[in-house]
């Protein structure tokens, strides 16, 4: 462990105070200005979708300019679209709201690939904590996001502006830590133009598939209860500080785990650690159908929380023994890609969902994504395929 991972890992937190964030207020401000009830997500939505659009074009900012300076200009989009978004709650503007979380995504795009990054800045026989300490990074997000949502949400005349306005100062202090990291030189394959195998052969590997499945559906699910948890809540008649609340304990649940499931992984394996996600994402869903108040509403999301953490780290880890070094950029964009459609389609099914279906049906259908992700990790393990080394790719 090194200096730039903690700095990392703190850049990792200042993303995820800006999702925590959105997520927390999208929906809301969403539901006031949307002309239907139905769109109340689709601000939610367009973040998701925004960050799936840009895969590409930020696998080739990363492959043509290195980490840093990608990164770097995903902040300055993450400060503009916060702009922005203030903008358009000043002139109840519900499609430029749309819009400018559209563009936020870009911020998104580069902010998933932190975790890859962190798998660079370590040996490689300490990849698995070093992934899993940047994800931890995420604590600062889990307190700091619903909080600075709660204290700056009347700050204006117009609710939730100054909470958009936050967030182009979090942009800011986070492109001032990020100027100090140092990322690893771009590798001479990458100079010489050598992409390694066809994306097409690469995603045909079991070990691939399972990996990115387990990243977009156990993203999926997450995305679609949290998305739909203010909504729910505020239905039930309850006030944004207990929405905070929830998402803050949410947030501890998805990031408080990585002090230890890189060490986890090490002992156990890859896909057990993942198989106790799955578990845990279907304890998430029993505890939100046994009722509708406070307490039900916090052990689900932070259940969900921890559920989320074992799956995305595993597959993190499972995914970095399907590509080769040079084949990095086009694999993690690709896994990215599928993790954001199925956040995307988890967003905007949550609102429809919510206001056609109610909470119960929508809790009903999260099983399905769960069980498939379950299917998946059965399948490679009977196939014996993973060695859980994360620097000898499969051929």
């Amino acid at each position: 462990m090194n200096k730039n991972l903690w700095f990392l890992a703190a850049a990792q937190g200042l993303f995820l105070t800006h999702n925590v964030v959105f997520i927390a207020i999208n929906g809301l401000v969403g539901l006031a200005l949307a002309p239907l009830g139905w769109m109340a997500t689709l601000p939610i939505t367009g973040y998701v979708v925004g960050a799936a659009l840009s895969t590409g074009i930020v696998a080739k900012t990363q492959r043509r300019f290195g980490r840093q300076v990608s990164f770097q200009l995903g902040l300055l989009v993450a400060l503009v679209s916060a702009l922005l978004c203030a903008l358009a709650t000043i002139q109840s503007n519900f499609w430029m709201l749309v819009c400018a979380t559209v563009l936020a995504g870009y911020y998104s795009a580069n902010g998933q690939l932190y975790r890859f990054a962190a798998a660079e800045l370590a040996a490689p026989e300490s990849r698995e904590q070093a992934v899993s300490l940047v994800l931890a990074g995420g604590l600062i997000g889990a307190v700091v996001g619903p909080n600075l949502a709660a204290m700056t949400r009347s700050l204006t005349v117009t609710a939730f502006t100054g909470s958009y306005l936050s967030l182009v100062a979090v942009a800011a202090l986070s492109m001032a830590i990020m100027a100090v990291v140092r990322f690893p030189e771009i590798a001479s394959a990458h100079k010489r133009g050598d992409t390694g195998r066809p994306m097409g052969v690469i995603m045909r590997q079991p070990v691939f598939i399972v990996a990115a499945a387990g990243a977009a559906l156990g993203y999926g699910v997450m995305n679609l209860l949290m998305a739909a948890t203010p909504l729910a809540m505020r239905v039930c008649g309850m006030g944004f500080d207990n929405i905070a609340l929830v998402l803050e304990w949410h947030v501890i649940g998805m990031f408080a785990p990585g002090f230890f499931t890189g060490h986890l992984i090490k002992r156990f394996g890859v896909l057990p650690v993942m198989g106790v996600g799955v578990l845990l994402n279907a304890a998430c869903i029993a505890i939100a159908l046994n009722g509708q108040d406070l307490m039900h509403f916090t052990a689900a999301l932070f259940v969900l929380g921890v559920g989320w953490n074992f799956l995305f780290t595993g597959s993190t880890t499972l995914s970095l023994q399907a590509y080769r070094p040079e084949e990095k950029d086009k694999a993690q964009a690709s896994i990215n890609f599928l993790t954001f459609i199925t956040m995307a389609l988890g967003s905007f099914a949550s609102g429809a969902l919510l206001t056609t279906q109610g909470w119960t049906w929508l809790n009903w259908g999260s099983l399905v994504p769960v069980a498939l992700t379950g299917l998946g990790l059965w399948w490679l393990g009977i196939r014996g395929l993973t060695n859980n080394k994360p620097h000898t790719p499969h051929k």
